[in-house]
């Protein structure tokens, strides 16, 4: 049978699957702003069924020309609390690191976590950055040294050759730990892009007991994320839009901070004298 096919948010569907798309469903009582946005940015496309993990199946909405497509309605509310936790953490002053290392995420981690003035790893994940933090501090330590020395000219001391041993070391150094060079003390949680990719950072924050929000497509085990954001982790108008959102509440609940009010001594009480 041949349908007139309609283009939906740079997609073409079959007339008879527009009102079954999450975002379209006619028993939704309202349109949400959100998951238009989601829908336009392609965070409903999954992987294939038969790479997708068992924990994803109730985020699931359905499958299309055999990808599986995420249910919208269901990734906003993972993404409302995943931003509502967000703001506590940026409340209490505290940091959170992105990381981000696939070429989709990169550019964008660096950017986002830039604008909120928070650590980021956009880059390959160095082991034991959590659990081994003294010694990756060190390390850090290191390159804000070598770096300072440069600047002031107090390598030209040394031979064009061990200058040039050195700025191989910064090179790699500012490769590797850049990003985390605002992080004096181990994050109040991690914000995810990709928990497949990035199971090391996941096993640390969860020996070190550090909560991890992810952006989780249908190949990840959200059984191991504290707050999954389920949907597409390979698009990078996805991947911008989802890491924005989490910047944005971060801004957001440091802005919302409210000084203490100094509680004033209470009035000195004399005891009645006869």
């Amino acid at each position: 049978m041949q349908y007139n096919m309609v283009w939906c948010c740079g997609c073409q569907y079959p007339p008879h699957m527009i009102d079954s798309l999450p975002h379209m469903s006619p028993q939704s009582d309202k349109k949400s702003p959100a998951i238009d946005a989601m829908f336009k940015a392609g965070a409903h496309y999954g992987f294939t069924k038969t790479r997708r993990h068992p924990s994803v199946k109730p985020f699931i909405f359905g499958v299309k020309n055999r990808v599986e497509i995420f249910d919208l309605e269901k990734t906003e509310l993972a993404l409302e609390k995943a931003i509502e936790f967000v703001t506590k953490i940026a409340g209490t002053g505290k940091q959170i690191v992105f990381v981000g290392g696939k070429s989709e995420a990169k550019e964008i981690v660096k950017r986002v976590a830039d604008s909120a003035n928070l650590p980021y790893v956009a880059s390959r994940w160095v082991g034991g950055t959590l659990t081994n933090f003294d010694s990756i501090k060190k390390r850090v330590e290191k390159l804000l040294d070598l770096t300072h020395k440069r600047e002031k000219g107090e390598l030209t001391k040394y031979t064009k050759r061990e200058r040039l041993m050195i700025d191989r070391q910064i090179d790699r150094l500012n490769f590797l730990y850049s990003g985390i060079v605002s992080m004096n003390t181990l994050p109040a949680a991690l914000f995810v892009i990709d928990s497949k990719k990035e199971h090391i950072a996941v096993a640390e924050a969860r020996e070190k007991k550090i909560p991890v929000i992810a952006l989780t497509g249908s190949d990840c085990d959200i059984s191991l994320i504290n707050y999954p954001i389920p949907a597409n982790d390979s698009s990078v108008a996805s991947i911008e839009f989802f890491a924005r959102k989490i910047a944005e509440a971060y801004t957001e609940g440091k802005k919302a901070v409210v000084a203490p009010t100094p509680v004033s001594a209470p009035a000195p009480t004399y005891a009645s004298t006869r």
